[in-house]
Parts: C-alpha cells; sequence; structure tokens
C-alpha cells in the first residue's frame, strides 16, 4: 500500500537511479558562490553547501539560485522518470536525487541536508503535498524563525500529506527521505534542545 507496484524494467530502473544520483549530486550551492566571487561555501558559517548556509554570505539572490536549483534537482529527476516510466521509476529517481545531494560522489560524499530536494522530489510525486510541505516550512519559519524547526517539521509532515492527498504509495519512499532529513540535523536538534539555534533574519540563518 504504501509502495508502488514496480512495472519497470529492473534496468530502466538502475539507469534512472544512476542519473538522478549524478544530478542529485551537482552541488550547486558550492557553484553559484564560486561563480559570483563568494569564495568556497565550505569554508562559511557550518559549512553546509545548501541555501541556508549560502545565505550567510550575505547574497540573498545566490540564496535563492541554490535554493532553486537544489529543488529542481530533486524534481526534475521525478517528472522525466515519470514521463517515460511510471510512477515507481519517478520514486526512485527521487530518492537517488536526494542521496545524491547528501552524498555527491564529486565532493568526497560529503554533502547537504537535503531538505530543498527533498522538497523538490516530493512535488514531482504528488503536487499537492509537496505544496502543503512547502507551505508546513513557510509557516513554521516564520513562527518560529528556526530553519531548522521548519525543515524537520515539513520533512515529519511529507508522508501524512501524500496520505491526505491520496499518494499513498509513494510514502514508504518519501518517509525514508525524511528519516535521513532529520538525522543530518541531528546538530541542530541539539542546539535547539540546548537553546543555542540560530534563527532566521535577513543577514544569516542556520544550518541547513
Amino acid at each position: 500500500m504504501f509502495l508502488p507496484e514496480f512495472t519497470t524494467p529492473p534496468i530502466y530502473l538502475a539507469l534512472a537511479a544512476l542519473i538522478s544520483y549524478l544530478v542529485g549530486s551537482i552541488a550547486f550551492g558550492l557553484v553559484i558562490t564560486k561563480v559570483l566571487g563568494l569564495g568556497d561555501i565550505r569554508q562559511t558559517g557550518s559549512g553546509n553547501i545548501g541555501t541556508t548556509n549560502v545565505l550567510r554570505t550575505g547574497n540573498k539572490s545566490a540564496a535563492a539560485a541554490t535554493l532553486i536549483f537544489d529543488s529542481c534537482k530533486g524534481l526534475a529527476p521525478v517528472l522525466i522518470a515519470w514521463s517515460y516510466f511510471g510512477s515507481d521509476a519517478a520514486q526512485v529517481a527521487g530518492v537517488s536525487a536526494f542521496l545524491g545531494h547528501l552524498f555527491p560522489v564529486w565532493l568526497g560524499f560529503k554533502g547537504g541536508k537535503g531538505v530543498a530536494t527533498f522538497l523538490g522530489a516530493l512535488l514531482g510525486l504528488s503536487l499537492f503535498a509537496g505544496a502543503a510541505a512547502c507551505a508546513t516550512w513557510l509557516c513554521l519559519a516564520f513562527l518560529t524563525r528556526f530553519s531548522s524547526v521548519a525543515s524537520l517539521s515539513a520533512a515529519l509532515t511529507g508522508p501524512l500529506w501524500l496520505w491526505v492527498f491520496g499518494s499513498a504509495d509513494a510514502i514508504a519512499a518519501t518517509a525514508f527521505m525524511s528519516v535521513l532529513v532529520w538525522i543530518r540535523h541531528a546538530s541542530n536538534i541539539r542546539r535547539l534542545i540546548d537553546g543555542k539555534e540560530s534563527k532566521l533574519s535577513l543577514r544569516s540563518s542556520s544550518g541547513n
């Protein structure tokens, strides 16, 4: 019930997984900051390659571009795989792109926390569930001003939104990604418990 019916030939699933992983491995945060002359993002703030750390450079345009591209590298593989093969390949593609962001081959498997790519993949798997998860992020970010709280909440509710909007066959794949998002935010969770987590502001933000 929570898994798709696997009808796509394994060779095509493997191909979708490989291509999606390589796309997900593109470190847009690193590329964009270097192109704009902002230095190596891995030497800034938390050292993360994601949107929130790019925002620490003070360049909002770079952060916005990173958010868009990191989301699209989750969304595009899902949509392409779905159009050629179906839901099973789309889910494989989404998970693979997400893993590529977390463990990019180009960076020695040291990547980001995957929230934007997770949301992009979820949008591809279910437009309404993805939009609801994005709305969850926005609401929690506005109410708490903690990027990490917003990210953890969006990841946690992703499988729930799939259930609500009738896409239960994607729950297992989404739950897997959600668990990894929480694992990658372990340091943020510790800082939240200790009362040391930084809040979002126009000038800076905390670790995604």
